[in-house]
């Protein structure tokens, strides 16, 4: 049943405090795929004067109400409440309902997945479960007991401790779980089935000793060491970074292929997507044995930074969410082993921020890192409220060094173990601890968008002075726009910076009024709408040191200043900071593609500018950098991140100028490529260490372009690379390229590879999502387009709408993964777009919205894309029964 009534928009000014509290509840499961009864009996108190207990419900049989013992008949039932007046300060009350966990599609509540129980609570899932005062601040402690059959479910799990077991008789048995420490209730979990379990024993810092299990289906038990090996790096690091010790004596990872997510924190009994815990050579690649890394890392840093210390409610949804994907970020960056791994790491996630969240804050959802309101919770897990949040955090770390984050940490631990706060809490912590005024640096929490800063210098030679002015404005965005609200002020930005001189050297850096320097990276408060920085004592002469601009990407700002090509090629010579040596390389390659795109608008003669094809080809062979390091900056910007540079976007010419630069560059540099290719080979047996999957990285980006360029002796070389593989990311590699490069032998290799591995579920999604992004074959190689292709797979027999893995692997791929040819011209895109979520949402409307952020930046387009787009999200706008997730995604594009 999806929610269709009237939206109702949640304010966050509007908070107020529970009229009760839940003390204990104690839950009794009697599962049954097609109808389980949970009994709840809560033991409650009130904390305001008379009124009525409100409890949360969705899609129950109400059985019966009982209040100490005895039957209670003044209630009243709606679709989505229970109200009981006249309760007395403190009591017992007793709830029976019914609920239909194999019906249950939107994978939210107690649902049933390949014939095993799994839960899904947050935000707001447990009210399927049972009424409850589905909440954040209500903070309680759960004893919980599961009855089922034993021969279809002998694995029985839930939060916290197992206290007892036993027999029930008639081929049913009883598991009994208690968890000491008090949680909200979207951080409750069960899962019940046929599961096989790896376990580990480790002593903890504090000798303490603690049981580790991952739970799978039987069959994918030999894919589990990764993951355990991941949640024993994330124990012994969180130990280490932070102080912080796993407080329960036992910790699960299950994993369930049907699940909307990528993972959930439930306090000691995290439920995984298979995709973040299932690995081994044949079937992951170094990307998925990474993601794995860090998706059990994040989930497990939540114990502390959500579980521990929760959200008072749900607009402070960064509060656990932004911190714990710094925390994850920090972890997989310690994991790469070195500083060029760090680099790397940062580089990786600057990208997701600039190609996803950068355009977000530009459009009709954009919010602030804490919003201010909602319609529909499930639509602001977005990549703003993580990444950005994420990057807000990081700027205390930016701004008060190390040592005086780790302070914050542990004072804010101290004053809030066991309670649900806000943003403003954390915030207070920071500051206190290390006596700064942080008040300024609210700002990120209230405004939405992406400041830009422009900078402007000025060198008096003679003086050996260098002027730095930085300016900084952000426009309103998204409900910003809304007549009457206020105009937008400062923010508190952390300026990151250095100076080169004339031999590629970092200059020691002096502010004026300073008595000597200090250091070369300097972090500069940047905290006006304009400012003026003076360096002194800087090297005499005609030339002007060079400024390093936003080092390690100190701030999530766009930064506007005018380089010329010889400076780039010049930073990405030298620039002692990694990321902005990278930074450079970035700016020359979207600057030569951006005129690129005028060029194909223009019908003008395509070339590529000799000297930028010589700094690539620089860095191609310079191994004194990684070759993790050297595959990043030879990546080309993607295709979304140049339409968002673009005034007006422009998919097709987008992809036709990047097409020809990619080209044109393996055509130069065929026999560097080809070097490489060679000197980056990994032979053995596989491991997914950082200095290998760097190396593989670097090698297959080379095979790639190789194949690119069109030699049939490069296709061929992609075909033998396929063949004999002997681990995914290399025979992934090599299909890609085949199929991307129009080979001869693409058919035949898709087909080897799903008769490979069409039993593993994972790697078929891989296969989906390959096709769903190949390029286009329009054009000079004939052929079908891309959606033909996505149109038929969906009636391939391992295609299924319902799976949220399957839909994403293809629908998403295309949609999302795919401009050119999702931006047709014909429209053809748009309405399959159109299809599929409405499709998806009659199935599951978190999936569905999630689908529907596509169009978010239909405005960006020129006619006739735009009136089409336009078109289509009227078409799901006025379908009938739309869910409220869907229609406050297409409501606000639409608005825009």
């Amino acid at each position: 049943m999806l929610r269709t009534d009237t939206p109702v928009t949640v304010y966050r000014k509007d908070y107020t405090p529970p009229a009760f509290t839940i003390d204990h509840v104690d839950l009794r499961f009697e599962l049954d795929p097609r109808r389980t009864i949970v009994t709840s009996t809560l033991r409650f108190k009130r904390t305001q004067a008379a009124v009525p207990l409100v409890l949360a419900g969705q899609e129950l049989e109400l059985l019966a109400v009982t209040l100490e013992g005895e039957p209670f008949e003044g209630f009243q039932q709606d679709d989505e409440t229970l109200t009981l007046p006249g309760l007395s300060t403190e009591g017992t009350l007793q709830i029976v309902t019914a609920c239909k966990p194999d019906a249950n599609t939107s994978l939210s509540g107690l649902y049933v997945s390949n014939g095993n129980f799994f839960t899904q609570c947050e935000a707001e899932g447990f009210r399927k479960i049972t009424y409850f005062l589905d909440r954040p601040d209500v903070m309680t402690t759960f004893r919980v007991t599961l009855q089922a059959d034993r021969a279809a479910y002998p694995v029985l799990l839930s939060n916290g401790n197992l206290v007892a077991e036993r027999d029930l008789g008639d081929g049913r048995h009883e598991a009994v779980w208690e968890d000491p420490f008090k949680k909200p209730a979207y951080l409750f979990a069960l899962v019940a089935g046929k599961l096989e379990r790896i376990e580990e024993t480790i002593t903890s810092a504090s000798g303490k000793e603690k049981l580790l299990q991952v739970w799978v289906e039987a069959q994918d038990l030999g894919k589990t060491r990764h993951a355990m090996d991941s949640l024993i790096h994330s124990i012994r690091w969180d130990e280490q970074r932070f102080g912080l010790e796993l407080d329960l004596d036992r910790f699960m990872i299950v994993a369930v292929g049907d699940f909307n997510m990528g993972a959930m924190e439930n306090k000691g009994l995290n439920i995984f997507n298979t995709k973040y815990v299932l690995a081994n050579a044949e079937t992951a690649t170094d990307a998925d044995f990474a993601n794995i890394e860090s998706v059990v890392g994040h989930e497990y840093f939540h114990n502390w930074t959500g579980n521990r210390v929760t959200c008072r409610d749900w607009f402070q949804l960064s509060l656990k969410e932004g911190l714990t994907v710094f925390r994850d970020q920090e972890f997989s960056a310690d994991m790469m082993g070195d500083e060029s791994g760090r680099a790397v790491k940062r580089i990786e996630d600057v990208r997701v921020l600039r190609q996803v969240q950068f355009p977000e804050d530009a459009g009709p959802m954009a919010h602030p890192v804490r919003p201010d309101s909602y319609e529909e919770i499930n639509n602001f897990y977005t990549v703003t409220v993580y990444e950005k949040g994420a990057e807000v955090v990081r700027m205390y770390q930016t701004l008060l060094g190390r040592e005086g984050f780790r302070k914050g940490m542990d004072l804010y631990f101290e004053r809030h173990d066991g309670q649900a706060v806000t943003c403003d809490d954390f915030r207070a912590a920071m500051a206190d601890a290390n006596g700064r005024d942080l008040a300024q640096f609210g700002r990120w929490y209230s405004q939405a968008g992406t400041p830009v800063v422009d900078v402007r210098t000025a060198w008096d030679a003679q003086a050996g002075s260098l002027t730095l002015t930085l300016t900084q404005q952000c426009p309103k965005v998204g409900i910003e726009t809304r007549p009457g609200t206020p105009d937008k002020l400062p923010f508190h930005i952390p300026f990151a910076l250095g100076l080169v001189g004339a031999d590629g050297h970092d200059l020691p850096l002096q502010l004026a009024g300073e008595s000597q320097p200090g250091g070369t990276t300097r972090v500069l408060d940047f905290t006006e709408a304009e400012q003026t920085f003076l360096f002194v004592n800087l090297p005499k002469g005609a030339r002007a040191p060079l400024p390093s601009l936003l080092r390690n990407f100190s701030a999530p700002v766009i930064v506007d200043v005018e380089y010329t090509d010889a400076e780039l090629t010049f930073l990405l010579a030298h620039d002692s900071d990694a990321f902005n040596r990278w930074e450079a390389g970035q700016r020359l390659a979207t600057r030569a593609l951006l005129k690129l795109v005028a060029d194909v608008q223009e019908e003008r003669e395509l070339t590529l500018d000799p000297a930028l094809i010589q700094a690539f080809r620089a860095v191609l062979v310079d191994r004194t950098l990684s070759p993790a390091f050297r595959e990043q900056a030879l990546m080309l910007p993607a295709e979304a991140y140049l339409a968002e540079r673009m005034g007006v976007a422009d998919p097709a010419a987008i992809h036709r100028a990047r097409q020809f630069m990619r080209e044109a560059l393996a055509h130069a540099l065929q026999a560097d490529l080809l070097a490489e290719y060679e000197a980056n080979a990994t032979p053995g047996d596989y491991s997914p260490d950082a200095i290998s999957s760097g190396k593989r990285a670097l090698r297959n980006l080379a095979l790639g372009y190789l194949a690119d360029s069109g030699s049939a002796q490069m296709q061929a070389l992609a075909g033998e690379q396929y063949q004999q593989a002997n681990n995914m990311t290399d025979r992934f590699a090599a299909l890609a390229a085949l199929v991307n490069s129009f080979a001869p032998g693409r058919e035949a290799a898709l087909a080897d590879f799903y008769r490979r591995f069409e039993n593993d579920a994972l790697v078929v999604d891989k296969w989906f999502a390959l096709q769903g992004m190949q390029r286009g074959s329009v054009g000079p190689h004939g052929g079908k387009r891309t959606i033909d292709t996505v149109r038929a797979l969906m009636q391939h027999p391992a295609f299924n709408l319902r799976n949220p893995n399957r839909a994403r692997s293809l629908i998403f791929s295309f949609c999302s993964g795919n401009p050119a040819q999702f931006h047709a011209e014909d429209g053809s895109g748009y309405e399959f777009w159109a299809d599929q979520v409405l499709a998806l949402d009659s199935i599951n409307p978190q999936v569905a919205a999630r689908l529907a952020r596509v169009m978010d930046r239909w405005q960006k387009y020129a006619l006739p894309l735009r009136e089409r787009m336009h078109a289509a999200l009227q078409r799901v706008a006025a379908a009938p029964s739309l869910s409220r997730d869907v229609r406050e995604i297409v409501g606000k594009a639409l608005a825009a």
